[in-house]
C-alpha cells in the first residue's frame, strides 16, 4: 500500500548538468542544475529551472543564451561545488579547475571536461513560481569523439552524473532496446 507524501519535488532520476552562461562583464560561470531536460524533438530544446535570485538567471537574461554540460559521474564533487558557490562571489571554473570553452555558436561557456556539451540559444522562458523555465533551442550538441556505438551516443560511455533524492549516482547496465522491447508485449497480445 502507498502512503501519501503530499506535493514534492521527486522523480527519479535526474540530470545533473553544469548551465554555463557569461556575466555582464564577460565572466564564465557555472551552475548546476538537476530540474530540466529535453522539451521538444522539433525544434531540439532543453530546459533548464533557475531561481531568478541566481547569477546564471541574469547571465542567460543578458545575453540570451547558454550552454548545458553533461558532468561525467567522475565530475560529482565539481559538479556540487558548482550548485553550493555563488558566481557573484567566486570563480567557479578557477575554484573547481575546470576549463570554460567559448562556443563558437552562441555568447556561453561550455565546461572542456564534460564529454556532451548543447550550445543553446534563448527560445522561450516560463515562470513557473520559485523557478523560470529557460527553454533552449541547441543549435549544436558537442561529443567527445570515443562515445559513440552504432552511430549513437552510448550512454554507459558518456558515464552521466545522475541527481536523485540527496545523492549523485551513475548508470546501471543495459536492460533493453527502445522501441524495440514493447513488443514482447505487442507479439504477446497478437497471439
Amino acid at each position: 500500500m502507498k502512503k501519501s507524501l503530499g506535493p514534492k519535488t521527486v522523480a527519479f532520476p535526474l540530470p545533473a548538468y553544469l548551465v554555463g552562461a557569461y556575466d555582464e562583464k564577460g565572466h564564465p560561470n557555472i551552475m548546476t542544475a538537476a530540474w530540466g531536460g529535453i522539451l521538444s524533438s522539433s525544434p531540439p530544446t532543453i530546459g533548464v529551472s533557475v531561481r531568478p535570485t541566481r547569477l546564471t538567471f541574469d547571465c542567460v537574461t543578458h545575453h540570451k543564451a547558454f550552454t548545458v554540460s553533461f558532468p561525467p559521474a567522475g565530475l560529482y564533487v565539481e559538479t556540487d561545488f558548482a550548485g553550493l558557490a555563488s558566481g557573484r562571489q567566486r570563480d567557479k571554473f578557477a575554484a573547481t579547475g575546470l576549463t570554460p570553452v567559448d562556443s563558437a555558436l552562441v555568447s556561453a561557456p561550455y565546461v572542456a571536461e564534460c564529454p556532451v556539451v548543447a550550445e543553446c540559444e534563448l527560445y522561450k522562458t516560463l515562470e513557473l513560481g520559485s523557478h523560470v523555465l529557460f527553454v533552449g533551442k541547441i543549435l549544436d550538441i558537442k561529443a567527445e569523439e570515443n562515445l559513440e556505438t552504432d552511430g549513437e551516443l552510448d550512454p554507459l560511455k558518456v558515464n552521466p552524473l545522475i541527481f536523485a533524492g540527496q545523492g549523485y549516482y551513475r548508470l546501471g547496465g543495459f536492460l533493453g532496446k527502445a522501441f524495440d522491447s514493447g513488443h514482447r508485449i505487442v507479439n504477446r497480445e497478437a497471439e
